[in-house]
């Protein structure tokens, strides 16, 4: 059995001559994920990269590739074992998922769960990158489905009530691997959560995103989907989630701010970051508070003072294009004085 992986590490295919690629990931893929053999489809040879980091007790790992087939035969099962379940999310490309007589075609956003004792197959007829969350089969046992994964089971984007499950589980996977080791405890329990749920559906008649914590990470994810619309407001979120607004405001209180300042602070902060995008210096103070779903100028320029300490118009860059400059300054702070 290999040693305990380290906590971060990456690598790629590109670092050794094209006919050493496949031996090179296969071995790494070995010490820090799974046992298993690989084949590229590609003239370039196998080009990929793969960055595996812990998350507690979990093991996470960030592929990115080109064409290619990986497969986990009984063979390499009894010669590598491995007492885990992976949840395995394409982020981008196609995907084939053979598992004893069955196989599924995976899409961009589509996630399937398997237990890695049992022999599978995954080929990627494009490129591909995908987010795999390893987790060890008692863990997962005891924190998301007593009975493991007897049998494959695929979620897809295209299912409204495994849609917002998904992103959110994209969203959290993908921020790990920007600051590795921080707020772990954390972001353990939420992934694990956000799997349960995700399994919890095909058993409770789509009651799977019943926990505090996972409606919380639902209701972000709805109102960060909304932060246009005007009339997003924390009756709007609660008819989205299917429950009372008071119930809402008690998932929001566990964590922090009522629903009613998360939506403002949202609002807020993406107003300020397109203020101070020079892409954006083409369109108005007005023109970006609306963007937003603020209803009036003054109104958002009291509430970003009070936020920021600063007025919109002193966050734009100096420089917006010839002769827009000083200009634009000058109306704004003629504006903000209204």
């Amino acid at each position: 059995m290999p040693g305990r992986p380290a906590a971060f590490s990456r690598i790629s295919t590109r670092s050794v001559a094209p006919a050493d690629r496949v031996d090179l990931w296969e071995d790494y893929n070995r010490r820090a994920l799974v046992g298993l053999t690989c084949s590229p489809y590609s003239e370039d040879g196998l080009l990929a990269t793969q960055t595996n980091t812990g998350l507690g007790s979990l093991r996470l790992a960030g592929i990115a590739g080109n064409e290619h087939v990986i497969e986990r035969s009984p063979r390499t099962c009894r010669a590598a074992p491995k007492d885990s379940v992976f949840a395995t999310l394409l982020v981008s490309g196609r995907a084939v998922f053979f598992h004893g007589g069955d196989c599924f075609t995976l899409g961009a956003g589509d996630l399937v769960l398997y237990d890695t004792r049992r022999s599978y197959l995954l080929g990627f007829p494009t490129a591909m990158r995908q987010l795999l969350v390893d987790m060890p089969r008692e863990v997962f046992a005891e924190r998301c489905l007593p009975g493991g994964v007897p049998a494959p089971l695929v979620f897809g984007r295209g299912a409204p009530d495994e849609a917002p499950l998904l992103r959110c589980l994209e969203t959290v996977l993908a921020g790990r691997f920007g600051r590795p080791g921080t707020g772990d405890a954390a972001a353990e329990r939420t992934v694990l959560e956000l799997v349960r749920s995700l399994a919890v559906l095909r058993g409770d008649g789509g009651r799977g995103g019943g926990e505090p914590g996972t409606r919380l990470l639902l209701a972000k994810e709805h109102i960060d989907r909304h932060l246009a619309d005007p009339r997003l407001g924390p009756e709007h979120v609660a008819n989205a989630l299917g429950i009372s607004t008071r119930q809402l405001g008690r998932d929001f209180r566990r964590a922090g701010p009522s629903p009613s300042r998360y939506i403002l602070e949202r609002r807020l902060e993406r107003a300020r970051q397109d203020l101070a995008d020079p892409a954006s210096a083409r369109l108005t103070v007005a023109d970006i508070a609306h963007r937003w779903g603020f209803a009036g100028q003054p109104h958002f320029t009291r509430v970003f003072r009070d936020r920021f300490g600063r007025t919109p118009g002193e966050i734009r860059p100096a420089v917006m294009g010839p002769g827009r400059a000083d200009s634009a300054v000058v109306r704004q702070s003629s504006r903000d004085t209204l």
